[in-house]
């Protein structure tokens, strides 16, 4: 299928959307107990509520809120669902988005999942529900419900951060080759006994993946590769309380490559201020490219993300579809290594 055919295919899609009979048909009830079920459930047995829930998730059934047979027409507005709102990361892309959308006159309404899958179908239901001009997400993976259900979007959907097969179009960079990339850059440093530091893997998926780029390069080199995990936010305070443990723990350690450049930059701070020379008792590296990591001394080693680019190309994308242009289907926006003294 070449890239006209791919748009041709999503803005077709909408026309065969399950409505409230398909739901009637699959629960073996009346459309007006199906509405009675999603407007006023107390008013509905709990059996055939039950019923009625099933058949809504079997044929994906979204109940449009706005009032109006012209209601999608007149929406003006796109969801954006991200997994903080307290990371900077995600403040930059959203920025970047903003000033696109503010161009054309839309409108953003944020959706923060704190790294939950089950959260972000949650969220997406409910903004679906309000017929919006187009919807971006956050990484590739979603709940399998969710995913079936983004299948049959009729309109823009950017799915961001990362590179992989999407659902329509995709913005962002490989993580994996980013890991390794920095695995690299230590392994010729000279260094041996390398920790990843890391927060949330199990839910942070893409920092699960900077971690498979690292091992898979210390592994080659034929070098053991230690993680260490902490099962919290990442912040300044946990960076310097991680630099204590992994030492504790690995005694050995001559540098630790951490999940992100807020955990390092206080790893680097803490260490400073139990007189540890960086890189020469310690090496530290992250990923982000913050400045305030580039402003320290010595200056942090990092992989640096183009995070306002990536809102402003899928911004791009989507008033590209919206405009009847045939937008680039996927964008991969790279990274950068930027060495400085702290390896």
């Amino acid at each position: 299928m070449n890239e006209t055919q791919g748009g041709d295919r999503r803005r077709r899609k909408g026309l065969d959307n399950p409505t409230l009979d398909d739901v009637a048909r699959e629960a073996g009830v009346s459309s007006i107990t199906v509405s009675r079920a999603i407007h006023r459930p107390d008013s509905v047995r709990e059996t055939t509520r039950n019923k009625v829930e099933a058949a809504i998730a079997k044929v994906g059934y979204v109940p449009n809120m706005v009032a109006g047979s012209l209601a999608s027409a007149s929406s003006r507005f796109i969801p954006v669902i991200v997994p903080s709102l307290s990371n900077v990361v995600f403040v930059e892309v959203i920025q970047g988005l903003q000033a696109q959308f503010d161009q054309h006159g839309y409108q953003m309404l944020l959706g923060n999942t704190d790294y939950s899958m089950q959260r972000e179908e949650e969220l997406i239901r409910t903004f679906l529900g309000w017929s919006p001009t187009a919807l971006v997400t956050t990484g590739l993976r979603h709940q399998p419900g969710l995913s079936a259900l983004l299948e049959r979007f009729p309109r823009p959907l950017v799915e961001i951060m990362e590179l992989g097969p999407a659902l329509d179009m995709n913005v962002g960079m490989d993580h994996e080759k980013a890991g390794a990339a920095m695995a690299d850059h230590l392994i010729a440093r000279g260094y041996r006994h390398i920790v990843f530091a890391g927060t949330r893997l199990e839910s942070n998926y893409r920092a699960a993946q900077r971690y498979a780029g690292h091992r898979t390069r210390l592994e080659k080199a034929g070098l053991a590769a230690p993680l260490m995990e902490w099962h919290q936010d990442s912040h300044f305070d946990l960076g310097a309380t991680a630099l204590d443990e992994v030492r504790r723990h690995h005694p050995g350690v001559e540098a630790i490559h951490f999940v992100d450049d807020v955990m390092a930059s206080g790893a680097l701070l803490g260490a400073q201020r139990q007189g540890l020379r960086v890189p020469d008792d310690i090496a530290i590296a992250g990923f982000t490219g913050l400045p305030f990591g580039r402003s320290l001394m010595p200056r942090l080693t990092t992989i640096s993300s183009p995070r306002e680019a990536i809102g402003r190309l899928a911004a791009s994308q989507i008033i590209d579809r919206l405009e009847g242009r045939d937008p680039e289907r996927q964008i991969d926006v790279g990274f950068a290594l930027l060495e400085g003294e702290s390896t």
